[in-house]
């Protein structure tokens, strides 16, 4: 992680600018650190990589999530690493180093907003900024034994924020606790105080829970128990969430031939549903980024290099279906969670890998990754990933998401919820 104390004066300067009477301000007394992918005046966005430093000027201005934040009070201690230009989910840096991960130090600590994760886990400052386009704040939230939350997509503004795909595109934040990822939460997303709602209905994503390697007692059941302790089991419903997704999401039907339904370690409409993913961010990603790849040709590392040239190369084919899978999956969503329902789903499939994992493996465990991670992405939905304490020496959380809109509801919810979350988890460590 890079750390310059040049920041703390930047944001003496801003406050004394925007606040003279700073006291009282609801993030007071917070620090914060932030993904290098926001512009901050006066500085370089680097992206990741080097080569994107060395060629591009500093920032003229703040991005605006990030001015919202200084404005509610909170210190900015720096910026972090990042994967070069946002594209993986495993945070190793072969420029910059991987920042360690302070539950698993022998494992990757997620991308691609590792740095953003870790200064939180490890205590250095209080929450950090992070982006999530498809997966970069779940995945390191969940590595690295933390809360994550992405935000509905388009809620908050990503302007002078470097765009990976803005079809996904979300600012993203990380907290050690709920108290805090709530009032951050607030400030970005501008909202009032209000009563927490009280949840209609927990679907609980049985064939997402059966592709997790994680005993279900450990993810599943913790968040069953603690649900019908706080609200009642009335309220638990199960579904098999691929079903809804063949069923109402006919614009899939030409991804599903594509050799998806033969794949046994998935869930075939969702993998389906990952692969109209990631070709809509590849199209995006080279309409952004493509002629300066292939003009300035930059170092990239391993995995990643692969990752972005494919992208630049791609041809594109099928993007009109992938913009009606988006339309189709928010409203088979919308109608499946009615206004304040919830859906569980594992974060992720199983522990962080190893550091220095081979690429290959790493690419086999990204796409099956975003299997689960494309759920969200793709629906544009808000989730937040809950860290569920350790399991053999790695983090585990599980994840819940709300339609899109109801921000405020779901950050409300994990305050109310993690202390029977906690109480469940310790019940099994003993």
């Amino acid at each position: 992680m890079e750390i310059d104390s040049d920041y703390g004066a930047f944001t003496e300067k801003f406050l004394l600018q925007q606040s003279p009477s700073s006291h009282d301000l609801p993030l007071s007394g917070l620090t914060f650190a932030v993904k290098d992918i926001y512009d901050v005046a006066g500085y370089v966005t680097g992206f990741g990589n080097p080569d994107w430093a060395r060629t591009h000027p500093a920032a003229e201005s703040t991005a605006p999530s990030v001015s919202t934040i200084l404005r509610g009070g909170a210190t900015c201690i720096g910026k972090t690493v990042m994967d070069e230009m946002a594209y993986c989910m495993f945070g190793e840096n072969k420029h910059y180093g991987t920042p360690v991960n302070p539950r698993a130090p022998d494992r990757v600590p997620g991308g691609s907003s590792s740095g953003s994760a870790v200064v939180v886990a490890a205590g250095l400052a209080d929450f950090s900024l992070g982006t999530d386009t498809g997966a970069s704040v779940r995945v390191p939230a969940s590595y690295c034994g933390i809360f994550g939350f992405r935000p509905s997509h388009g809620v908050i503004s990503t302007s002078g924020v470097i765009p990976m795909s803005q079809s996904f595109d979300t600012v993203g934040w990380f907290a050690r606790d709920p108290v805090i990822l709530r009032r951050v939460g607030h400030v970005l997303l501008q909202l009032p105080d209000v009563p927490p709602v009280r949840p209609t209905q927990l679907i609980i994503a049985e064939d997402c829970f059966q592709l997790s390697s994680i005993p279900s007692d450990r993810v599943k059941q913790v968040i069953v128990h603690s649900f019908e302790k706080l609200f009642g089991g009335h309220l638990i419903k199960h579904a098999n969430l691929g079903d809804v997704v063949k069923d109402k999401v006919p614009s899939l039907n030409c991804f599903l031939d594509k050799g998806n339904a033969g794949q046994e370690y998935n869930i075939p409409s969702l993998a389906a549903l990952s692969s109209a993913m990631r070709m809509l961010q590849r199209h995006e990603f080279k309409n952004n980024h493509g002629e300066w790849v292939s003009t300035v040709r930059p170092d990239l590392g391993p995995g990643i290099s692969e990752r972005i040239w494919e992208a630049v190369r791609a041809v594109d084919e099928n993007i009109n279906a992938c913009h009606s899978v988006k339309t189709e999956l928010c409203a088979a969503l919308t109608e499946l969670l009615g206004d304040a329902g919830l859906l569980a789903i594992p974060t992720v499939r199983g522990a962080p890998p190893k550091l220095q994992t081979e690429p290959a493996t790493l690419e086999t465990l990204l796409v099956r990754a975003f299997s689960l991670l494309s759920i969200a992405g793709v629906s544009g939905f808000c989730q937040v990933s809950i860290p569920l304490g350790m399991y053999e020496n790695a983090p585990v959380s599980v994840s819940l998401l709300a339609k899109h809109g109801s921000d405020g509801f779901l950050l409300n919810l994990v305050e109310t919820l993690y202390g029977t979350l906690k109480e469940q988890v310790e019940s099994l460590d003993r």
